[in-house]
């Protein structure tokens, strides 16, 4: 019984460009191994979203509900993040 599945997919130049190099560099053995390494990284990357949003931002949520004193107000978020922002940004340009 096969376990893979062959699929005909296009991509634009400097993508069919760069999984060619992995495999001419010795990275991959193959193109196919190339976009199988991509699609397992994007399936760790959208079950960490999934496990982030499940954990903290629905606990988050939760707690914000039951208690909405709790919360910050936007204007005072974004005044936070403008002036760490700003901070950075004189500490790069010395």
């Amino acid at each position: 019984m096969r376990k893979t599945s062959p699929v005909t997919i296009t991509l634009p130049h400097d993508m069919a460009a760069m999984v060619k190099a992995k495999v001419a560099s010795g990275e991959y053995a193959t193109e196919s191994e190339v976009i199988r390494d991509g699609l397992r990284t994007l399936q760790a990357r959208d079950a960490a979203v999934e496990s982030w949003l499940r954990s903290e931002v629905a606990r988050s949520y939760d707690e914000h509900a039951a208690d909405p004193s709790i919360g910050i107000p936007a204007k005072d978020v974004m005044a936070r993040l403008r002036s760490s922002y700003r901070a950075r940004a004189a500490k790069a340009g010395k």
